[in-house]
Order: C-alpha cells, then structure tokens, then sequence
C-alpha cells in the first residue's frame, strides 16, 4: 500500500513537472512573438506551483517573467523577477538565465533612468519619482537613485512618499559621497573630471594633463537627516522630528550640519531658549563661523539681552567684515534704547531741561549707531538703511546728507 501512494506521489510530481514545462515553453513561445500579454496570463498560471518546481524551471519561470513584465513595460514587476532569477541562480551556484538576464537588465535601467531624468528636468517630479524608484528597484547597488526618488517626491509635495525613501536612504547608511578624479589639461589649462583615478593617473603619466587632484564631494547623511525631520514638521510631527535628529546626532555630536538642523527645528517651534543653546554649542564645534555668531546675536536681541547681542554681531563682523545684516542688526540693537528715551521725552515735554538732556542722549545712541548703519548701507542698500540713516541725518541736523538720502529715499520708494 505504502509503495502504491509513493508511486501515485511521484507520478504527481511528473505532472507537475511536465505542465510547468509546457506552460512554460507557451510563455516562451508568446515572448518571441512579443505577445506579452499571453505571457504574463501563463506565467501567473504558474505563480501557486513554482515553488516546488525543478531548479531548472524556476530558474526559467523567473526569467521568462522578467522578459514579459518588461515587454510590458512594467518595469517594478519586470525588476523583481529578474533580480530573484539572480538572487536563485546565486543560491544554486548556477548563471544561465543569469547571463542572459543582465544584459537585459541594463538596457531597462538606462532606459527608465534617461527617463527619469528628463521628467525631472522638466518638472513632472510626480513621474520622475516612479521613475528613479524604478530604476533603485532595478539596481538595488545604484543607491543615488533612491535619493533622486525621495528628493523628487518632496519636490511633488508627496511627502509620506518622500518620508519612506529618505527613511530607507538612513537605514542603508547611504552617503552619496563620490570621489572625482581630476586634473588640469595641458592645452586648455582648464581642470576636469577624467572619470576614474587609473584613467587620470595614465593621462598624467603621458603628460597630457597635470595637477592631480582627488575630490570628494560631501556626504549627504545629514541632508537626508534634515529631510526626514522638515516632513515630519510639516506633517505635524516636530517631536518625532526632533527625536530622529537627536538619534542622528548621538553617533555623530560634532557633525555641525545636523546640529543646526536641530537648532531651526526649534526656530519652528519658538523655543528660542533651546535655539540659543545649540548656537553656543555650534559654536564650541566651528569657533570661526561668522553666521553662528550672528544667530547668537538673533536670540540674545530677541530675549532683550542687548549687550550681548552686541557682543556677537561684533564677534560676526570681525570675522566677516562685509557681513551687511550683522552691521544692520548692531545698529538696530543700539537703537533698542530709543523708545525708552522718546518715551520720556514725551512724559517731559514742559521739563526742558530733563527734555534737552533726553535729547542729548538721544543723538548720542545715533551717532553710536550711525557707523554701523552707513557700513550696512555701503554693503547692502536696501530701502531699510536708507530711511534709518535719513532719520538720523535729520537728527543729528547733518542737512547735506540728509537732502541726498532724501531725494534718494524718495527714488526708491
């Protein structure tokens, strides 16, 4: 009895074996003739048995599958088949259809990649994310094109889209760090990218290009990091935001673009405290960052800590002497005392002897302000430092600046 249900076991097997054969010849016979459609209707016939198919014929199913979704055009469906026929092929130590699927493989990748690339040039950013997603899917090692598909999708304003990409790109400790190998070329005396460093190293050595040079461009970790936190600002979710940064930031504490990453999420909420407290620490990492000096400058005058204030926009100017808006915001923050002065100028007006010291003291904070003022205006012009500087000029009855920036005040408004 046992040998009889063996025998009828294996005789099903046979069945099996013979109908996944011929469906898959049907498959085979529909792909050359480019009836994709017939195709994919049998191979899916065969998606319930495949798994206990003969190597053989798996390896084929997962081929022929790739084939047709690609005739198709379906290119998620034609990458996952002809990356588990690789996958297969790998695990059995064998590369038939593999060899053949490659080739194939490469020509969809730079297919749906020229593709994509021109839908984002032309801003179809919705078509041009399925595109370089595609792609990724196509070639999983080809990691950019994950991230051209989440910058993309935030750009199409599909920001769970985005979210997830950006979130895979951090899984993956993807960095988009590329090395260019440069070197100057002796007839045009310009520097250019020979591609690979074996490359540039021959041109050197023939005396074609001199002035090596490798450049590597910046990782794109903390970029990725600050993408996933503004989306989940903009989602409504500033805790989660900040969590994810301050997790980023445990393994890397000096990296100074995730700091101020950081910081702005806290510009977002109004908590101006804590902006001030990563500004310090910034400024601990980078002592020579003029803007950080700046921002610290922001808080201080905002949390009316003027002398402070000053004490940073000072630090920013010495560092950057052409640094317009730290100029601007000095004079500003000496001018904080004005409406205090005019306040009791207005409570003295039949005190004048308390009125003309008021007075005193007032032309006093402009002429302190005044250099900081004219220097913003010299680096900067804007209508701002026109008017500030006019009031002043009448102020202090300066009557031939006045009349110019008068007149100039009048032509820009």
């Amino acid at each position: 009895m046992k040998k009889q249900i063996l025998t009828l076991f294996l005789g099903l097997i046979t069945m099996i074996s013979f109908a996944q054969k011929k469906e898959l010849k049907v498959a085979e016979k529909a792909i050359k003739k480019q009836d994709y459609a017939t195709a994919i209707s049998t191979i899916k016939a065969l998606e319930t048995s495949i798994e206990s198919a003969d190597a053989k014929y798996k390896a084929k199913y997962y081929f022929l599958r790739g084939q047709a979704f690609a005739g198709k055009k379906q290119y998620k469906k034609a990458a996952k088949a002809f990356n588990d026929l690789m996958s297969y092929e790998k695990e059995i130590k064998k590369s038939k259809y593999t060899s053949k699927a490659t080739p194939m493989l490469n020509n969809i990748i730079q297919e749906v990649s020229q593709r994509a690339i021109k839908l984002y040039n032309a801003k179809d950013y919705k078509n041009a994310t399925n595109d370089f997603y595609t792609t990724y899917l196509l070639s999983p090692k080809d990691t950019s094109f994950l991230y051209n598909a989440a910058v993309s999708a935030s750009l199409a304003k599909d920001l769970d889209v985005s979210l997830d990409y950006y979130r895979k790109l951090k899984d993956i400790g993807y960095t988009g760090v590329v090395t260019q190998y440069l070197a100057t070329n002796v007839e045009t005396n310009k520097q250019e990218n020979l591609g690979s460093k074996k490359q540039r190293d021959l041109m050197v050595k023939l005396k074609t290009y001199i002035k090596p040079v490798d450049k590597t461009s910046e990782s794109k970790q903390a970029t990725i990091i600050k993408s996933i936190g503004y989306i989940l600002t903009q989602q409504g979710k500033t805790d989660e935001a900040i969590l994810a940064i301050k997790e980023a930031r445990k393994s890397n504490p000096k990296d100074l673009n995730l700091l101020l990453t950081e910081a702005d999420l806290y510009i977002k909420l109004k908590k101006m405290d804590k902006f001030g407290e990563l500004m310090e620490e910034a400024v601990k990492v980078d002592p020579t960052n003029p803007t950080l000096y700046y921002n610290l400058g922001v808080v201080n005058f905002q949390q009316k800590r003027m002398k402070e204030a000053q004490k940073y926009y000072k630090k920013a100017i010495e560092l950057k002497p052409d640094y317009g808006d730290a100029y601007m915001n000095l004079a500003v923050s000496i001018l904080d005392k004005e409406k205090i002065i005019i306040e009791e100028m207005n409570n003295n007006l039949s005190n004048f002897k308390k009125y003309d010291e008021l007075e005193k003291e007032q032309k006093n904070l402009y002429k302190e302000a005044l250099p900081y003022l004219e220097k913003a205006d010299s680096i900067k012009r804007s209508l701002d430092t026109v008017r500030s500087l006019l009031n002043i000029y009448d102020t202090l009855e300066m009557d031939a600046k006045s009349k110019e920036f008068r007149a100039l005040y009048k032509s820009m408004k």
